[in-house]
Formats: structure tokens, C-alpha cells, sequence
């Protein structure tokens, strides 16, 4: 006989604000726990030095996950130039000290743009990928270092906000998979100063911005009126994909999709992936075209 899950059944997407000093799985568990959750999980981690937005998928929202990590971010970084730490923040070790007298705000702002488009860059030892099944940052800390390899990444834009040396801010919009404290490194280096990341906070994940940020602290509030007070900080699941393409499908065709059937439409989108929904305007789920041009499921929500 099947194990039945513990937990209640919640379907929606919570825009977290994670604080500093814990794991984004961490923070992941405390919330779940607060939602007595069957299943949750986020999208994409936030290193425990880092702040900002964390969006939790609930339930069925859980199958939009992998859109998000895909999605493209956005980071607001303070860097501290002058010094370069074992971790390439500041919860490291000083590894060297620089001067800075040469820097200046004019000088940043001619190094900047050569880290602007594609390029290839090596993760940090200090990051949660794997090497032979170990995380890399358990390696590092037994002062093991071991060959990475480049990840094809693309920086979509820099722009310096202030400058108060030897510390500057920037805003970054980046693609998945590139690390904040390797770009402060690399900038650092071109500025001849060294540097680290000493402030980091996430302001942007696809179309979700940091506007209206959800706190651990205002969730454990909200659980004392109960789980429904809880529910309604929820967002529904569709808004993960929201400026995709959507069609809707009649009560016949959507009972017919639903049993995996592909499905002829008049005006099919031309995208690879959009949305799906009934008449009732409920969320059915991601479709794509078949080889027959017809809309075939490929993700279907099961509430």
C-alpha cells in the first residue's frame, strides 16, 4: 500500500524575500513548513550571504520550476576593490591586499562594458556544483581545488549605481548560471585592485520583480490568522509564464487534452511553449505543437 503524503495540497507561487545568513533550502523548509505543505521547491539558490527574491513553487506550480531556473536574473552587488578572499566574498579569508589609490569611478565605468554580452566564465570552487558527486564548496574547504569547466554565459547589462571607493554597486541582468562573485573577481583583476562581492541581493527572476517581497517574519504573523491568510499571499501558478502566448480550448477540447490528446485550433500560437485554458479561464497547463500543427500537451496541471 502507498505511503500517503503528509501535508496539505497548495498550489501557487510565493515571492520570498530570503534574508541573509541561511541556505535558500533552509529558507525553503521554514516556509513549507509554515504552509504544511505536501510539496514545494524552489527555484534556483541564493548563496547564504545573498538576499532578495527566492520564488517557492507550491504543489502543481512545482512543474513550472525548470521555466524559472531557466528564466534570466537580476542583481544589485555592492563590491569592495582592493583585497581578494577565498570565497570571492566577504565571508572569506583575505587571500591579498591591493592598492587603490589609481581606481576611480571614471576608470569603472570604461571596465564595465567589456563584461557586457556572451563569454564563457569558470564557477567558483565555493558554488554547490558537483565534482564526482561532492559539492564543490565541501571540497574547498578541505582546501581541495579541481579543474571546472567554462559555462557559456551572457551578461545583458551592467549598470554602475554609485561609487564610494574603495566600494561600488552595480546592477546586473545576467542568464542562468552565472556567478556574481566570479564577475567581481574578474573586475576586480581588470582593475588591476583585486576585489570581492561584500553586499548581494537578488531584485529579478523572468518577469518576476522584487516589488511587494514576502519575509519569513510577516509569513510566521500571517500563520497565527491560520492557513487561509497563509493561502492568500499566494500567487497563481500561470503567473510564472504569464507573457507567453495562451490559447483556450472549449469544454470538449479540454476534457480531450486532458486524456493527452493533441487538439486542432483555428489560430494556433506560433511559439514553441505557451499556456493553456479552458473556458472557465482555469490554468490547464503548457502545451506545444505536434507535427500536425495541433496543440498537444506538454505539461498539464493535476489540482
Amino acid at each position: 500500500m502507498a505511503r500517503r503524503k503528509k501535508g496539505r495540497k497548495v498550489h501557487g507561487i510565493l515571492l520570498l524575500d530570503k534574508p541573509l545568513g541561511i541556505s535558500s533550502n533552509r529558507a525553503l523548509q521554514d516556509v513549507k513548513y509554515l504552509y504544511k505543505a505536501q510539496k514545494a521547491g524552489h527555484t534556483g539558490s541564493l548563496d547564504p550571504l545573498a538576499s532578495g527574491l527566492l520564488p517557492l513553487c507550491f504543489g502543481e506550480a512545482t512543474k513550472l520550476s525548470a521555466y524559472l531556473l531557466d528564466a534570466d536574473k537580476r542583481y544589485q552587488v555592492k563590491i569592495k576593490c582592493g583585497t581578494t578572499t577565498t570565497t570571492a566574498d566577504s565571508e572569506g579569508e583575505i587571500l591579498e591586499t591591493y592598492p587603490t589609490e589609481q581606481i576611480t569611478q571614471t576608470l569603472i565605468e570604461k571596465i564595465i562594458p567589456q563584461f557586457i554580452g556572451q563569454q564563457e566564465q569558470i564557477p567558483p570552487m565555493y558554488s554547490a556544483l558537483k565534482h564526482e558527486g561532492q559539492r564543490l564548496y565541501k571540497l574547498a574547504r578541505q582546501g581541495i581545488e579541481v579543474e571546472r569547466k567554462k559555462r557559456k554565459i551572457n551578461i545583458k547589462s551592467i549598470d554602475l549605481l554609485s561609487c564610494n571607493l574603495p566600494f561600488f554597486e552595480l546592477d546586473v541582468l545576467c542568464t542562468k548560471g552565472t556567478y556574481i562573485r566570479t564577475l567581481a573577481e574578474d573586475i576586480g583583476k581588470a582593475l588591476g585592485s583585486g576585489a570581492h562581492v561584500s553586499e548581494l541581493r537578488r531584485t529579478a527572476v523572468g518577469n518576476f520583480k522584487s516589488t511587494n517581497l514576502i519575509s519569513i517574519d510577516t509569513l510566521k504573523k500571517t500563520a497565527e490568522q491560520g492557513q487561509e491568510a497563509l493561502d492568500e499571499l499566494l500567487l497563481p501558478i500561470d503567473c510564472a509564464v504569464d507573457n507567453w502566448q495562451s490559447v483556450t480550448l472549449n469544454a470538449d477540447s479540454s476534457y480531450y487534452l486532458r486524456q493527452g490528446q493533441s487538439i486542432m485550433v483555428s489560430n494556433p500560437p506560433s511559439d514553441d511553449l505557451f499556456r493553456i485554458y479552458a473556458e472557465s479561464g482555469e490554468f490547464l497547463g503548457i502545451g506545444h505543437l505536434d507535427r500536425d500543427g495541433k496543440v498537444a500537451p506538454k505539461r498539464l496541471m493535476m489540482y
